[in-house]
């Protein structure tokens, strides 16, 4: 018996559906079908109840699933320990992470060889169902994350700085509190950009008793171009999501007092607790 058939097995389980689990595993479906059959030999067991319109587990099948997971799992995990990177590491990325993604290759060594990675730029709600899909290794998320099937875990922290016109009135300040910026000229990238960042922002606003009374539209982007219009529009944002929009006419302000967002690693139920650890230490706050 192979990790490969356990590794087939479990995705055809998952997905209920040949095709759809050749898809996620890039190879063609008779290779599918024909490590379920040669599994099912040597376990002398059906897994699977097949018929033109469905796919379903046997008995034995949902016995066998629990213990393939449990296998594929320990197996993960002694390549961790014996410093084996992760043959290639999928993960969801949130906008502007660039520095923080770079440090983490770097932690992510094993001697002079890095694990290879994919980076999938995916919505919040996506890059979740990705992870609890096993689409991918783990995701990063700015905000509170809620969400059945996956482990959270809280990996950094950033500051949340005041983007504002540099013919801002507040411009040339080394500080600036919410108090003085004007509540109605706020502007917000639109909730379905990044509904956990949109909505730790407007937490954050709540918290220092200055609800969002702007208008939220658009991406990072369009927001961004708005307020080097120097019209006193003005936005919250953190360091690493200004990476590349440096020259667009804005300057970003610490706040006083200081506000800030949590950043998070979303990783999948079955990850050993030694790879989520791995993948927190990567990502935690810079230093």
């Amino acid at each position: 018996m192979e990790l490969r058939a356990l590794r087939y097995f479990v995705t055809v389980a998952e997905e209920l559906h040949f095709g759809r689990a050749a898809e996620r595993l890039n190879i063609v479906q008779p290779a599918v079908s024909h490590q379920i059959a040669r599994l099912e030999r040597d376990l002398g067991t059906r897994l699977f109840d097949r018929s033109p319109r469905h796919v379903r587990l046997t008995p034995a099948g949902v016995r066998v699933l629990e213990a393939a997971q449990e296998t594929l799992a320990a197996a993960a995990r002694v390549r961790v320990v014996a410093g084996e990177p992760a043959a290639h590491l999928r993960i969801g990325v949130a906008p502007g992470l660039t520095a923080r993604l770079e440090r983490a290759a770097e932690l992510l060594l094993d001697g002079a060889r890095p694990a290879q990675a994919s980076l999938v730029d995916l919505p919040v709600p996506a890059r979740l169902a990705a992870v609890r899909g096993g689409e991918l290794d783990l995701a990063l998320v700015r905000g509170p994350v809620e969400a059945d099937g996956v482990r959270v875990v809280r990996a950094w922290s950033e500051s949340l700085l005041a983007v504002v016109s540099d013919e801002h009135p507040a411009a040339d300040l080394p500080l600036v509190r919410l108090a003085d910026l004007d509540r109605a000229a706020l502007r917000l990238p639109a909730r379905e950009e990044d509904p956990a960042l949109h909505d730790a922002v407007t937490s954050a606003l709540h918290r220092a008793g200055r609800g969002s009374m702007g208008r939220s539209g658009g991406s990072v982007l369009t927001v961004l171009i708005e307020i080097g219009g120097g019209h006193g529009a003005w936005t919250l944002l953190t360091a690493e999501q200004l990476t590349g929009f440096a020259a667009r006419r804005v300057r970003a302000l610490p706040l006083d007092p200081p506000l800030s967002i949590d950043g998070h690693i979303v990783a999948s139920l079955r990850t050993p607790e030694v790879c989520v650890s791995s993948f927190v230490r990567a990502f935690t706050d810079l230093p």
